[in-house]
């Protein structure tokens, strides 16, 4: 087993912290009745659309190994927060509306009994150009802090367009979306049920009681922005002193609301080593957070003509240290890790349209937030149009999953 040093850092998490319902679970005996849950659910929802029951039998095992390709070798642990599972970070919650709509839209794609829609399993929306910070990675730099393009009535239309095609899931980004707060909460409260919608963030100014009033408008989960466990190097990495701190205070202040926490980590040359990883995810551990989301730096926006493509040992240490986490009895409460730059290189990319988007300050239509080349604008054309150009250009790095 790997040692893992006792890391220094300036904030220590509060002893009266109180998180709301359960993270990790990872007894054996829970997990499997999950999965029991989550099979007789998706074979109720078979028998209603493919009435021969041997056929919707087929065609559940069909999706089960398609999922197995995806994810590889099952988890031995599972997320819940708020009575409801979560397998990946990305992929909707269960039991829920935008579960079944998920698991509806993946068979139809094997065994089609309706015509398909182009909907999405996760739009990422950047809300606002806005953003206190300076960070070393920003994908946005070249349109940081310029105008608003987006009013508070685009930014409902698009949600509403989206949700009109069936969309799973929404990540609200930026910039900084909470620089936004009050929209945010407006639209929340107007957008329709059956949709999982996440905030993307630094942590910027997010008290308990807007965590409060945002689960209270139908949020379900906040990505926290975390790029050291020293908090000096994080300051450094975000261009801001103190922004470690607000990192601290909202993934508190996240789970006392009863939200889902995932911290997103840039994983940079210069912190990829063992010590550095298994450091970070004692702190992750520590602030009780759901899931660790491993990113891999890529040359864009703030990054554009530097070298900052990971080396293969440094992708192999990060797939080393993602299954250890997620596999070894040792970690077996800590968070889930997902690594989307492993899947991408070993089953293709779902991004461009394939089962997931990016939505730019503009309302411009990429392949995602890393790959951007306009492909349409969600208010003024037509959105299905749009969104099969998207899957015909493709990803310039990674293949499509192509299923």
């Amino acid at each position: 087993m790997l040692t893992k040093k006792k890391t220094s850092r300036a904030e220590a998490v509060p002893a009266n912290l109180q998180p709301s319902g359960e993270t990790i679970i990872s007894n054996r005996w829970h997990v499997a009745l999950v999965r029991i849950g989550l099979l007789l659910n998706g074979y109720t929802l078979a028998l209603r659309h493919i009435i021969n029951p041997v056929q919707a039998l087929r065609a559940v095992r069909n999706l089960m190994a398609l999922n197995a390709r995806f994810m590889g070798k099952p988890l031995r642990k599972l997320v819940k927060v708020d009575g409801r599972y979560h397998y990946v970070m990305g992929g909707p919650s269960w039991p829920s509306l935008a579960f079944n709509r998920y698991y509806l839209t993946e068979l139809n794609r094997f065994y089609t009994f309706t015509a398909p829609k182009p909907a999405q399993r996760s739009v990422y929306f950047a809300i606002t150009k806005k953003c206190p910070l300076n960070c070393e990675h920003c994908f946005e730099w070249d349109n940081l802090n310029k105008r608003e393009t987006l009013t508070l009535t685009d930014l409902k239309q698009i949600v509403a367009r989206f949700q009109e095609q069936g969309v799973m899931q929404v990540q609200f980004s930026g910039g900084e979306p909470l620089v936004r707060f009050h929209d945010l909460l407006e639209l929340l409260r107007t957008a329709q049920k059956g949709t999982d919608f996440w905030i993307i963030t630094s942590g910027y100014q997010l008290t308990y009681e807007k965590a409060r009033q945002l689960k209270e408008a139908g949020l379900l989960g906040v990505s926290i922005s975390l790029d050291h466990h020293e908090p000096a190097k994080h300051d450094a990495f975000r261009g801001l002193a103190g922004s470690y701190d607000w990192v601290v205070k909202a993934a508190q202040n996240v789970r006392k609301a009863g939200l889902v926490l995932n911290l997103n980590l840039c994983a940079t040359k210069d912190f990829i080593s063992q010590e550095n990883l298994y450091a970070y995810a004692k702190l992750a551990h520590e602030l009780n957070a759901s899931f660790i989301q491993l990113l891999e730096p890529r040359a864009v926006g703030h990054y554009t003509g530097k070298d900052v493509a990971l080396t293969a040992d440094q992708i192999k240490l990060l797939e080393e240290f993602a299954d250890a986490i997620n596999y070894d009895a040792a970690f077996r409460n800590w968070p889930v890790v997902t690594y989307p730059g492993q899947h991408q290189r070993h089953i293709g990319c779902f991004g461009a349209g394939n089962r997931f988007l990016y939505v730019d300050t503009d309302g411009d239509l990429h392949a995602c937030p890393f790959c951007q080349r306009k492909s349409g604008n969600v208010l003024h054309d037509d959105l299905g149009l749009c969104i099969e150009k998207l899957r015909t250009n493709g990803c310039h790095v990674f293949p499509s999953a192509g299923c």
